[in-house]
């Protein structure tokens, strides 16, 4: 049986594309199957970024949105940063983020060397440790909320039995002082999990080699700790920092189940004010330049970041 056109341009244009693919060099190929998921990440990111500039320099609001839209140029940036409510709430971020960092730090690190220890029940101690950072931030605001409870929460009947103060007496959540604690002790139980995979990786891939050696130069366990352990895996570190830095940095959904940003505004962190500035006042043009300035912060403060970590991996 004879061979029609169209069975022939089938069977040709195989042949003929890879022909032609076969001719492209490995980067072009790349870019062939990189390219439409690049133009669409730029799409949805890039776009709302221009948008969001552009109504940082008008009054827009979005709830009404007929409104005749003035182009106000950067008056909305002069009365962010001269405002001493939204220099509180930076307060307030800066002290939730550099508690929460420091002490995940700390016992992340901690936990990550005792874990590296080989000993009965490793993995079985390890799978309950990072339970905490497999729960959802709603699910661990709602389990703290009830857990701060001066009447019948635990924690405080635990810090009653340890200092003899008695439980109904002060609440972690609803006194000024306390507050600000109470978010940096959850977020602390959740994400050190976190922060010790992270360090748990780093001890691992230190070889065995480099302690045998130090042992035969006789060094210390204190020694090989401060001059092997602690360099080699600060890299891991930093890094750990970097990604909770970030997160700790947006943090809304925990903070708003646990305090709500109260009492008054002693825990209103940057994300919910400018949730309220955006969707409870109708702000947007405001609410857009505060966005901004935020993201520059943010920005600017992870690049420095990231050169430090890089001069320290070349060492």
């Amino acid at each position: 049986m004879s061979e029609t056109v169209m069975d022939r341009v089938a069977k040709a244009t195989p042949t003929r594309v890879a022909r032609r693919i076969k001719g492209l060099s490995d980067r072009a190929i790349a870019w062939i199957f990189v390219a439409p998921t690049i133009f669409l990440l730029l799409a949805v990111n890039i776009f709302p970024l221009i948008w969001t500039i552009r109504l940082s320099f008008t009054n827009f609001k979005a709830n009404r949105p007929n409104l005749d839209v003035k182009w106000i140029g950067l008056r909305n940036y002069e009365r962010i940063l001269t405002d001493s409510d939204i220099w509180i709430t930076m307060q307030a971020t800066a002290h939730f983020v550099f508690w929460t960092l420091f002490f995940e730090v700390l016992l992340g690190f901690a936990l990550a060397w005792l874990i590296n220890r080989k000993f009965r029940g490793n993995d079985l101690w390890t799978t309950i440790i990072v339970l905490p950072m497999m729960l959802s931030p709603a699910v661990v605001g709602n389990f703290w909320t009830f857990l701060y409870q001066p009447q019948i929460g635990l924690f405080n009947y635990a810090i009653s039995f340890v200092t003899g103060i008695d439980p109904t007496s002060f609440s972690m959540i609803g006194d000024v002082a306390l507050a600000p604690w109470s978010i940096v002790i959850v977020d602390t139980w959740m994400w050190t999990p976190f922060v010790m995979l992270i360090c748990l990786a780093g001890l691992r891939s230190i070889p065995d080699t480099i302690y045998e050696a130090a042992e035969c130069d006789r060094a210390s366990a204190w020694r090989q700790f401060w001059t092997i352990t602690v360099p080699m895996v600060l890299p891991f570190l930093m890094l750990a920092v970097l990604f909770r830095g970030i997160e700790n940095f947006k943090m809304f959904d925990l903070v708003v189940q646990l305090t709500g940003g109260g009492p008054g505004s002693t825990t209103e962190l940057t994300s919910i004010n400018l949730k309220r500035e955006a969707f409870e006042k109708w702000r947007t043009g405001y609410s857009s330049a505060y966005a901004i300035i935020l993201f520059v912060t943010v920005f600017g403060l992870a690049s420095i970041y990231v050169k430090a970590l890089n001069k320290v991996k070349e060492r």
